[in-house]
Order: C-alpha cells, then sequence, then structure tokens
C-alpha cells in the first residue's frame, strides 16, 4: 500500500519531480533510490505568510510496491439510435452532461441548440468585438458548449453537495482535458482549450446515435392536459417526446418570456450585479504574493473577497487571473461584460466581477412584469449602460478611486476590452443605493487588500449575467416542473446550478430521473 503524506514545500520544489522525491525521501527518512513515484492527489497555494508554500497531498510508492499509473477511461456509451428520445433544450455544460449521462443510461437524447458548434461561433464573436454586431442566436452566451466555452473554463464548485464533481472532472478529462484538473484545488481549463473537449463532447453524442441540432430555436412547448407532449422550432417543425429537459442558460430571455405567456408557473430570482473591475495582474500577484516579482513556479494570483456593506454582500464573482473582458450582450441595444482567461493566464491583465447582491424588493419599480422584474430590471442597467457609452459595444468605464469619489476619469487607458470604453461616472449606469454600496465595498475592499484601491484599476460595466434573474420552479425528488408533468428545468437557467461544474452535475440528475421513471 502507498503511503499517504501531507507536506508543504517551496514553490520550486511543488514543480519539481526530481526535487520533490528528494524531499520526501528526507521526510520518510529514506534514500531516494528506494521510491518509485510520488503521486500528487490534491495541491493548493498557501500565500497566508511571506514565504509562499504549496499544500501537497500525495501517495507514495516505494519500489518494492505495485504502482499501476491512473488511466481516466470513458463510461461504456453503447449506441442508442433507437432507443426512447428524450428532448434536450441547450447544449451547454447541463445540456450536454445530460444528454451523456442519457446515453450511459440506454436512452436517446436530441439536443436542440439555437447557437452555433464551437467553430461557427468565433466568426459572431469576432463581429460583436470588432465591429460591435451582436448575433441574438450566436455570442459568449449561445452557441456550443454555452457560456462556458469561450468563457474560461473554471471548474472549481464550493457545492460538494450537489454531487459528484470528481465525476465530471474525470469525465472531462476523458475527453481531453489536462489530468491536473484532478489535482489542483482551482482547476481551470482555458478557454483557449475547452471548445476542442467540446466539440469531442459532441461527437460521442452523435456516434452513440443521439442527436445534435444547431441553429435551430425552441419558439414552444406542446402541452396537452398539463403534460409535456414535445417542442415546436422556429421554421415551425415540431419534435414529440414526454420527456423534456430545459436546460436553457442564464440569458434565455425569450425562453422566461415564453413560459410566462403561456402561464407555465416561473419567479424572480434574486442574484447579484455590479462592474467588472481590471488590475495589473503584477499589481495582483505583489498584493496577494508580498514581493514584487513571483518568479516561474507560481501561477498569477486570484484573489476572492467578500464584504458586508449595508447588509449586502459585496464580493468577487468569476475572478480572472492573467485575462481579459469580453463583451457578452445577447440583443442588440444593450452591453454585458464578463472575463476570462487562457490556460496559460499569461495576459499582463487580471479581471473579477466585483458584485452586490440583490433582493427581490430591488425589483418593484418593475413590478408589473410580474415572475420577469428581476429581468427587467436587469435588462435596464444594460440599455442604459449602451447608450451612455455611446450606442454601440463601447462600455462605460471609470477610474476605480474616481468612482468612489463620485468623479469621471479624465482619461481612461486602454484596456483589455477590445470594443472600447466611454468614460462615464458609473453613477448613472446603476441605481443610487447599488452605486452608493459599490463606492463603500471598494475602500473596504481597499483596506483588506493594500493597494487594491487604485486608479490603475478600472472599472467596465455593467457585470449583469451573474445567474438567472429567473427560478423555474421543481420537485425536490422528482426534478419535474411543479405544474407540466415531464418538464424538467434544469441548470443555470433555471436557478439550480452557478458555473460548468455544478450545471454538468444538475443535468446528469435530471437525465437519472428521467430514467428512473422510463425504465
Amino acid at each position: 500500500m502507498p503511503r499517504e503524506l501531507q507536506l508543504q514545500v517551496s514553490p520550486e520544489i511543488a514543480h519539481n519531480e526530481l526535487l520533490l522525491n528528494e524531499h520526501v525521501a528526507k521526510l520518510i527518512q529514506i534514500s531516494s533510490k528506494e521510491i518509485q513515484k510520488v503521486v500528487v492527489v490534491k495541491r493548493s497555494i498557501d500565500a497566508r505568510q511571506k514565504a509562499i508554500k504549496f499544500n501537497i497531498k500525495a501517495n507514495v510508492f516505494l519500489k518494492s510496491e505495485k504502482f499501476i499509473p491512473q488511466k481516466i477511461e470513458l463510461p461504456d456509451y453503447k449506441n442508442v439510435s433507437n432507443k426512447q428520445e428524450v428532448i434536450v433544450v441547450g447544449a451547454g455544460p447541463a445540456g450536454l452532461f445530460a444528454a451523456l449521462q442519457l446515453i450511459e443510461l440506454g436512452l436517446k437524447p436530441i439536443v436542440i441548440e439555437r447557437g452555433k458548434d464551437v467553430r461557427g461561433r468565433r466568426r459572431d464573436l469576432k463581429a460583436i468585438n470588432r465591429d460591435g454586431i451582436v448575433n441574438e442566436d450566436s455570442n459568449y452566451c449561445f452557441g456550443e458548449g454555452g457560456a462556458g466555452t469561450y468563457s474560461d473554463g473554471k471548474l472549481y464548485t464550493r457545492s460538494k453537495k450537489r454531487g459528484d464533481v470528481d465525476r465530471i472532472l474525470q469525465l472531462l478529462v476523458g475527453f481531453g482535458a489536462t489530468p491536473e484538473i484532478l489535482v489542483e484545488a482551482h482547476p481551470h481549463i482555458g478557454t483557449n482549450k475547452l471548445p476542442q473537449i467540446i466539440q469531442d463532447i459532441r461527437e460521442k453524442i452523435i456516434e452513440c446515435g443521439g442527436q445534435v441540432l444547431f441553429e435551430t430555436r425552441v419558439t414552444d412547448f406542446l402541452i396537452k392536459s398539463n403534460e409535456i407532449q414535445g417542442v415546436q422550432l422556429q421554421n415551425g417543425d415540431k419534435i414529440y417526446s414526454n420527456k423534456v429537459i430545459l436546460a436553457t442558460g442564464h440569458s434565455a430571455r425569450d425562453i422566461f418570456e415564453l413560459l410566462d405567456r403561456k402561464k407555465i408557473f416561473i419567479e424572480a430570482k434574486p442574484f447579484a450585479l455590479g462592474v467588472r473591475a481590471e488590475h495589473p495582474q503584477q499589481l495582483i500577484d505583489k498584493i496577494q504574493y508580498s514581493c514584487d516579482y513571483r518568479g516561474e513556479y507560481l501561477p498569477p494570483a486570484p484573489y476572492s473577497i467578500v464584504k458586508q456593506i449595508n447588509g449586502r454582500g459585496m464580493y468577487s464573482f468569476c475572478m480572472c487571473p492573467g485575462g481579459v473582458i469580453a463583451p457578452c450582450a445577447t440583443s442588440p441595444g444593450e452591453v454585458v461584460t464578463n472575463g476570462w482567461s487562457p490556460s496559460k493566464r499569461d495576459q499582463v491583465t487580471a479581471n473579477s466581477g466585483i458584485v452586490v447582491e440583490l433582493k427581490l424588493e430591488d425589483f418593484k419599480p418593475f413590478a408589473k412584469f410580474g415572475a420577469l422584474a428581476g429581468m427587467e430590471f436587469q435588462k435596464a442597467i444594460e440599455q442604459k449602460a449602451w447608450q451612455l457609452a455611446g450606442s454601440t459595444q463601447k462600455v462605460p468605464a471609470q477610474r476605480m478611486i474616481d468612482f468612489t469619489q463620485n468623479k469621471v476619469s479624465a482619461t481612461i487607458p486602454k484596456t483589455s476590452y477590445v470594443p472600447g470604453t466611454t468614460s462615464v461616472e458609473m453613477g448613472q449606469v446603476f441605481p443610487g443605493f447599488l452605486s452608493q454600496i459599490m463606492r463603500e465595498g471598494f475602500k473596504e475592499f481597499g483596506k483588506t487588500m493594500r493597494g487594491y484601491l487604485t486608479n490603475d484599476a478600472i472599472l467596465h460595466a455593467p457585470e449583469s449575467r451573474t445567474s438567472s434573474p429567473v427560478r423555474i420552479p421543481r420537485d425536490n425528488e422528482t426534478l419535474e416542473h411543479l405544474q407540466i408533468k415531464g418538464l424538467y428545468p434544469c441548470g443555470e437557467g433555471a436557478g439550480y446550478a452557478g458555473g460548468i461544474i455544478s450545471a454538468a452535475i444538475d443535468g446528469e440528475k435530471c437525465a437519472i430521473k428521467i430514467a428512473e421513471v422510463l425504465k
């Protein structure tokens, strides 16, 4: 049996197999020649002290012991061409992992995606970045892989109780992700590598007899006696199944409007909204690592910060070390920001959403929209930001200290946001209470992270798509919609996930529930 060790080592030792072997040998008082393999199981950074260390959990195999390298293999997916069909609306993480799970359970998924495949999306992303043209069906939010495909690929989740996180990570490795995601405390794939993985998942679904329909928008649900019968497509075609997984993501406003119009029960849900703050990565490294140069063995530093301001949480969200800010509007006449990092996280800037938790009472000015009040609140801010920045895909921007002082920035330096920025006093973008909380919050952030509050940091507005503004209620046991039998609200768009991993887990859970009913 291997010996399990918990150890703390320098960054250099953590990234050098020979040095790690020698360190372990000294620790357990044997010759390094007796060690066959040190297998790192988990790795995390401890930057609380000036001398930064890596925490490592490892299994040590001696030469006298049997060592078999771990090999990640995909499940034995059978052909389901002639099996019972289940409709999956949306090809984001929830939809794709639901489809894979259905195949594993002997059911045939029909995945319907309004956007294009990963390659087709690239032309539309280029159009929004360079020309400010928004394709409502193909953008950073819609298309194969959903919002995650071109928006980073972070795999960290605090929601261990949701399900088997390791299973999802192992599936991703099976489809081509680096095995390092099984080891790192905060795993990350990178927006440059995720598209190929997503494409390989789709090809596996098709290879096993499932269907994937791109550029196909669902415009109606076929319902009889409060039971789902199938869906109607934009071209008038109908696809029939009495089991539909609805995994359309947090930005599918047309689906929320369709449900509301058909009087299918939905409800407004609190979410968080704010700005995306960009700092020089070197500054964040200096703050987090307490050094002027982080060296070759430390990754670009992330940060995570939470404060309570006037009874509300204000916190960092989707922090992207060595990353860039992207335009994520899904309709003309609005601007939306998000962030992503390539796999090497080698850009010179760091960015993070800095958002404030909203309450249902904040949506009262939009009460006439009923369950869509939060969505309309969100939409109003995005549209106002678009107008203030010049009615293009430029975004309102302000230096951080200037914002805290209600002062329009005289100049805005070039940032990573390709469409560009317009100097605007952010108080014009947000309701007064929200601006005031953020002003006070940034001052508090500066007290905790010395150097964070600086005019070298540029705020971009808005960061508004943190989670769905709507919840589609479902039964806790069956996962079916409370009103429509056979309809399974799923993932971020329905209000049951927050990120790639939790969405994938929720997709699997819905598929399992369907299989239990059908078998």
